[in-house]
């Protein structure tokens, strides 16, 4: 997810840093440095995501916009200039104009913060901003939360004891809780000095931006892969104690399925998967020496002349047509597939379903799949002309069926008419008249309407007196049969008043 740096360059982060035997630092020097070695991080192991530069004080400005070109954001690092007071929400604001002009609303996206704990004096001050949360009008509503999903991350060039001492911790804490409270305060421990600094930003590495590197089993064969971005951990709602469920270091194939069956299935987050080279040692972090990014560059030549697994399974799922279904933790299954950026480019990736044994209803248990060897006949015909999925539910859907509802008197009025006018017409009608008898039957039953079942039995009745001297013998008995069985039903008999009970023709001499 795409990241914006929001540094602060008011007059308050100028103040002078002691450092014993050495020479003199500014706030701003310690949190450039931190920053320095946040990008060099990234452009060595998150080189993917896309990151924003932009300062602020009573004003904001978009230093760099979202770019990988991490040269660039140390470049206008090092070019910082200093302005006057600190007006946090404004900054705020500038962030959601950048973002939405760039991702939209739905992207999710981080939000790095950086000062001193000087959050401004008077109006316009953090302190003055949400005291006023509630006196503000639409037109000039607090920019938090953000229109878009966030995690805020504050980076505070200070002790945490100096933010208790002034105020400025309930604050911040108060702005986190108003982002989301999806974020972390990241405070110095220690002297304010370098490597105070490289351990709060160290923090935030460990926290947000550490790859997650994973290996991918396919019976013997396997590749080490980094997924990205990181996945989250899910909470899923309808557990009573939730926990959080994380994706597993070991992503096992468990089968492969044509990418017609699976169709274009709901997830819940979709990812890259990236080969990466087997010896390949971790960096530690902030270092960037010359002769160290020639050995890796080599290492990857290296890597790129070696078989690899990932590049095997993307080129098969590419010319083959599937996917593969891989599991991520107990009952947790995702993905992963070819997808095209152009037409001499594709990535391969992984999506990860929601958790649970059956996420796609038309495949079932996940579990319950078996290669195709093992099935009495060819599930998908000799020619492939058939699939078998989507499995047909053994219950029937309720959408999936006619059902009556009586919003008004006059839909109820319709379907009684119905009947009637179908009993004028016995015998020829008996089959269209017992379907329209029995689902109103059924309506009156689930609405527990006996008084309905009544009525109608009356009514038939009164039908069968006045049954002309010319109708057929047949419809006098079918009338006063119905009328009976309706009756039953109305009275509660366990027998008669079943749902599932239909009331049969009566056969007489005269019906066929």
């Amino acid at each position: 997810m795409p990241t914006v740096v929001l540094m602060d360059v008011s007059l308050s982060m100028t103040r002078p840093v002691s450092q014993d035997g050495s020479e003199e630092f500014q706030r701003k020097n310690l949190a450039v440095h931190g920053l320095n070695m946040l990008f060099e991080h990234m452009a060595s192991n998150y080189r993917l995501e896309f990151t924003a530069l932009m300062a602020f004080s009573s004003l904001w400005e978009l230093l760099v916009p979202f770019t990988r070109d991490y040269n660039a954001l140390q470049e206008a690092l090092s070019n910082l200039e200093d302005y006057d007071k600190t007006c946090v929400e404004s900054a705020l604001n500038g962030v959601s104009n950048v973002v939405q002009q760039e991702w939209g609303s739905a992207c999710p996206c981080q939000v790095v913060l950086i000062t001193d704990g000087s959050l401004g004096i008077g109006k316009g001050s953090l302190r003055h901003s949400l005291q006023s949360l509630k006196h503000r009008g639409d037109d000039k509503k607090f920019p938090l939360p953000f229109p878009f999903p966030t995690k805020m991350f504050i980076m505070c060039v200070a002790n945490a004891e100096e933010l208790q001492m002034t105020g400025t911790m309930d604050n911040l804490e108060e702005l986190l809780r108003l982002s989301g409270g999806d974020g972390q305060i990241f405070t110095m421990e220690g002297p304010l000095c370098m490597q105070s600094v490289q351990a709060m930003f160290g923090r935030l590495i460990d926290r947000a931006y550490s790859p997650f590197h994973a290996v991918l089993h396919c019976g013997n064969l396997s590749s080490d892969v980094q997924v990205f971005p990181r996945p989250e951990p899910v909470v899923v709602d309808e557990e009573v104690e939730p926990m959080p469920l994380t994706v597993n270091t070991d992503l096992e194939l468990v089968g492969f399925i044509e990418i017609a069956d699976i169709s274009s299935p709901p997830v819940i987050s979709r990812h890259l998967v990236l080969p990466i080279a087997v010896n390949k040692e971790v960096d530690e972090v902030g270092t960037g020496a010359t002769d160290e990014l020639e050995e890796e560059a080599s290492a990857s030549q290296m890597a790129g002349k070696s078989p690899n697994f990932c590049v095997l399974l993307h080129g098969s799922l590419k010319v083959e047509g599937m996917v593969a279904l891989v599991q991520l933790g107990p009952e947790w299954y995702g993905m992963l597939y070819s997808q095209a950026d152009s037409k001499k480019k594709s990535n391969l990736m992984m999506s990860l379903f929601e958790p649970g044994p059956d996420p796609l209803p038309w495949l079932g248990k996940i579990s319950h799949l078996g290669p195709i060897s093992e099935a009495a006949e060819n599930p998908y015909g000799e020619d492939d002309s058939k699939s078998p999925f989507p499995l047909q539910p053994q219950v029937k859907r309720s959408y999936a069926q006619n059902v009556t509802v009586w919003i008004k008197a006059s839909g109820l009025q319709t379907d009684v008419q119905k009947i009637l006018r179908n009993a004028r017409k016995l015998p020829e009608k008996t089959q269209t008249f017992y379907k329209e008898l029995n689902r109103l039957r059924k309506a009156a039953l689930a609405f527990g309407f006996w008084e309905l079942l009544k009525g109608v039995a009356d009514l038939l009745e009164r039908e069968c007196t006045l049954l002309p001297d010319s109708a057929h013998p047949d419809a006098a008995f079918q009338l006063s049969h119905a009328a009976q069985q309706l009756k039953l039903a109305s009275s509660g008999d366990s027998q008669y008043a079943a749902f599932d009970h239909n009331i049969v023709p009566m056969h007489t001499d005269f019906s066929s």
